[in-house]
């Protein structure tokens, strides 16, 4: 079995095509635009093997996933291509339009093209697998139930409206066109190749530099974080067995405020790397202005994928961030390598 991975260089695309590789009679093609937080370093341990193919370019690139498609024959599509960091939408939305939305529509596009000539047998045995967030669903109060698959859209956020606008172009074309599509959407991913623009990584990496650990607000933003492995296994159990044109919560079950995130980095740093002065790295956290919009409460129901496809999350938020904060201390080249000028220079510009 073949399978076309869009954006594998990312972080969750990164650590899927790892997992999928230790599986017998699988081969991935990989295609990745490389922005800032594409690295094809992160599949470095993978590069020489026969069952892996890396691509260079855009998924609205028409005529080049056309070629792909055509050359490797693929059972499956996953699209974890996407312009995904909240901040970054608010200063330059347009980024995220033209690849959340507009290249998801060519990426459909052709997809349908594909299938549509395949042989009953193919068209019955190809999937298009979404991979979105539980940002497109808006944002929870303290006391209200969590998310399930057929809350409405409420995005708050022009990088959730343009996942949410994919989201509903991804169950158009499985309404209108037969395109047997799935979508997952999923809650707050850490682990290991994070890009350090995302709260763990940035928090681990401060904290070692001695810098400070920027909270926006309060800290009491409330979020689900989901071990990354965990949630690529849930990628793969929905791609194998959910059933065509529904929608799949995926979430860790570790709820915690971003304060809470923050000081428990702290707590476990503060055992496995302390700082030179003795002093927790706690004394680091400053609080910093809050963003525009920023959603108060993020929380998905996982009835769904429980009960339907046995998936469960293997790690505690314990467990998890343990291994997280572990793999940055033992890649340290892996991460001067990826803080290039230009991510720097996002960082002075967002936090000053």
């Amino acid at each position: 079995m073949t399978i076309l991975v869009t954006g594998g260089s990312g972080f969750i695309g990164s650590n899927f095509i790892r997992n999928v590789l230790q599986l017998d009679g699988v081969s991935i093609v990989n295609i990745d635009k490389l922005t800032y937080a594409g690295n094809a370093e992160n599949l470095s341990d993978v590069e020489g093997s026969r069952y892996y193919t890396f691509v260079k370019g855009d998924i609205g690139d028409h005529e080049l996933i056309n070629e792909l498609l055509t050359k490797h024959q693929p059972r499956a599509i996953i699209n974890f291509a996407a312009e995904s960091h909240v901040d970054r939408s608010i200063v330059s939305p347009e980024d995220f339009i033209a690849t959340n939305v507009v290249g998801l529509f060519r990426l459909l596009n052709a997809s349908k093209d594909y299938w549509s000539k395949l042989d009953e047998t193919g068209k019955a045995a190809f999937r298009f697998l979404q991979v979105s967030t539980d940002e497109v669903y808006g944002s929870l109060e303290a006391g209200d139930p969590a998310f399930s698959e057929t809350n409405r859209f409420e995005p708050n956020s022009p990088y959730s409206a343009s996942k949410a606008s994919a989201d509903h172009l991804v169950r158009a074309y499985h309404q209108t066109y037969g395109l047997p599509t799935l979508t997952t959407n999923c809650s707050n991913n850490y682990g290991s190749f994070q890009f350090p623009e995302k709260l763990i990584p940035l928090i681990i990496l401060n904290a070692l530099d001695g810098k400070n650990l920027p909270v926006y607000g309060d800290g009491q933003q409330t979020r689900d974080w989901l071990y990354v492995t965990d949630h690529c296994d849930a990628i793969a159990d929905v791609l194998n067995r959910g059933v065509v044109g529904e929608t799949y919560n995926i979430g860790g079950e570790s709820e915690m405020t971003n304060l809470d995130v923050v000081r428990k980095v702290c707590s476990v740093l503060d055992e496995l790397r302390p700082s030179i002065s003795g002093e927790s790295y706690e004394h680091l956290i400053e609080y910093v202005t809050d963003r525009p919009g920023h959603d108060r409460r993020y929380a998905v129901d996982i009835t769904k994928v429980k009960q339907e496809l046995g998936w469960t999350p293997k790690q505690t938020f314990e467990s998890g961030i343990r291994k997280t904060i572990q793999w940055y201390l033992d890649n340290q080249e892996w991460v001067d390598r990826v803080r290039s000028g230009a991510y720097r220079e996002w960082i002075i510009k967002q936090y000053g």
